[in-house]
Parts: C-alpha cells; sequence; structure tokens
C-alpha cells in the first residue's frame, strides 16, 4: 500500500426530509441550528457515521461507539490495553506508530490517547479533516408531543413521563467540506486505499444509519464532489477549493411538505466554477 501523495477536498451535499439530523442534548434534543436558523450538524457527528461506515466495510475503528462495538471492550483504555506493545511500551513515538497501523480511525482523524494509570500520553494529528455540515437555508424545525402507553417502571399511578416531545426538520439542504493533507498521512501512514474507503464512506453516509429520529430514507447523499490535486501541497487551496462549490436555490422552488417525494436538483442548482488543472470527481450517492 502506497502513502498519499496528492492532496483531496471534498465536499458532500445532503438532504433531510423530515429528520432530526444531529440533535442538541442542551437544547432537548431539538436538531442543532445557529442563532441565524441555519441548521447545523456537529463535525463530530459526521465523523462518528464515518466510523460507522468504515466499520460496516470491515476495517479496524478503534473510537466505537456503544451500539456498534464489534469487540466486547467496554472503553477506549481496554481495547487499547488489549494490544501488547501499547500496554508495554512507555516510547510515545512508538505507541503513535503502532495505534496507527492497529486502526485506520486513528491514522484518519487522529486520536488522543491518555489514559488514568498510564504512563504514555500521545496525541496524534490525522490528515483527515472535516468541517460541520451546515444547511444552505434556515431550517424550520417541527415539534410534536408524543406519549408513552405504559409506564417506565411499576406504579399504583401513571408516572409523570408519559409526554416526550419529539422534532424534525421537515426539508433541509446541508453540505459540509474536508480535506486530506499528505503532510500528516506520511506520519499516520495514512494510504491511497485508506483515501478511496473514506471516499466510499462518504458516498453511502447513511447506510446503516437509520433510528427513531432518522428513519430509513430520511437522510440521503446527494453529492461528493472529489478534488484530486496533482502533488502533495494542492494546486490550490482548500478555502478556494470549498469556495468554488455553489448550491442555490431555484426561484420559485419550494419543496414538499409531508411525505411528498423529492430530488434535490429539482429545488437547487449545483455549480463549480473552473479551477485551472484541477476537476472534481463528481458521485451521487448511494
Amino acid at each position: 500500500m502506497s502513502t498519499l501523495a496528492n492532496k483531496i477536498d471534498f465536499a458532500v451535499i445532503l438532504s433531510v426530509k423530515n429528520a432530526n439530523p444531529n440533535g442538541d442534548p442542551l437544547n432537548g434534543n431539538r436538531p442543532r441550528e445557529t442563532y441565524d436558523g441555519i441548521g447545523e450538524i456537529s463535525d463530530v457527528c459526521i465523523k462518528r457515521k464515518i466510523r460507522n461506515r468504515l466499520m460496516d466495510m470491515g476495517q479496524p475503528v478503534f473510537v466505537q461507539s456503544d451500539d456498534k462495538r464489534a469487540d466486547g471492550f467496554k472503553s477506549l483504555k481496554e481495547r487499547a490495553d488489549s494490544v501488547d506493545e501499547l500496554k508495554k511500551t512507555k516510547d510515545s513515538e512508538l505507541y503513535a506508530k503502532v495505534a496507527c497501523e492497529k486502526w485506520m480511525d486513528v491514522r484518519s482523524f487522529g486520536q488522543v490517547f491518555a489514559f488514568k494509570g498510564n504512563d504514555v500520553s500521545v496525541g496524534v494529528r490525522g490528515p483527515v479533516s472535516v468541517h460541520p455540515a451546515f444547511s444552505v437555508d434556515p431550517i424550520d424545525i417541527a415539534s410534536i408531543q408524543i406519549t408513552k402507553s405504559v409506564n417506565s417502571v411499576t406504579g399504583d399511578k401513571k408516572s409523570s413521563d408519559t409526554m416526550g416531545m419529539k422534532h424534525c426538520v421537515p426539508f433541509g439542504v446541508y453540505v459540509f467540506y474536508g480535506s486530506i493533507n499528505c503532510q500528516l498521512a506520511e506520519k499516520t501512514g495514512f494510504t491511497e486505499e485508506d483515501a478511496e474507503l473514506i471516499r466510499k464512506a462518504l458516498i453511502s453516509l447513511f447506510e446503516n444509519d437509520s433510528s427513531s429520529a432518522r428513519p430509513d430514507g430520511s437522510m440521503e447523499i446527494c453529492k461528493v464532489f472529489w478534488w484530486k490535486h496533482n502533488c502533495k501541497t494542492g494546486q490550490y487551496s482548500s478555502a478556494k477549493v470549498h469556495r468554488s462549490l455553489h448550491i442555490d436555490q431555484i426561484e420559485g422552488k419550494k419543496a414538499p411538505g409531508g411525505n411528498l417525494p423529492f430530488r434535490m436538483e429539482d429545488y437547487y442548482t449545483v455549480t463549480v466554477d473552473t479551477l485551472d488543472g484541477l476537476t472534481p470527481e463528481i458521485y451521487d450517492g448511494i
């Protein structure tokens, strides 16, 4: 496997229909939004979904969520200590090298290894950086009261927790950006094959991701733009590449309400400025 030799920038356009793309626990689990009403999905949430897709592809992942845990370890420390070389060494460079070789998400996103009782504290910077996703236009948030038909615990009276709230975004188009840095890829051993797996994960980001808040079909990857530069440092800055993508609402077009089907392209136009010598590969979500 060859270490990544060309800088990569990417952009992902996704649509939300009657779903909560990323609830805010400090705000009653309402969909995240800015003070301007722009919908937001945190970069942490996006990287969680990428990790889940990598696990679906059979890749070893260090930061596993409890509901996706595949190896039985109940904490990050248990997982790290399961590797003999990590448990024995006090050399931080060797520790980082072994961790990067062992887990794909470590050599992709980086990781801090600092556990109580360990003599070694190690920080790894990863080459894959991901921005938060923001909606193209301000979003509406619909809220409904929900009830439960049974008490959570046995009692003489119906418990007070029989009412709750559920929130969703009726419709929204979001975009997020990212890049893969060759200099950091050399340090973590991130390869061309790893970049290809990241691309595949982005295209299928919402597979096996359904929940009560995000039923199957309510979140869709519309387009993935993949710019592969001709050198390690890149022909253009990531900011300039990301800025070349434009998403505009078609005048007079408003997305349908309820559960009526829709296609993002019927309501938004997507264009890319020409950058001399750098043309994006464009993929539809699966």
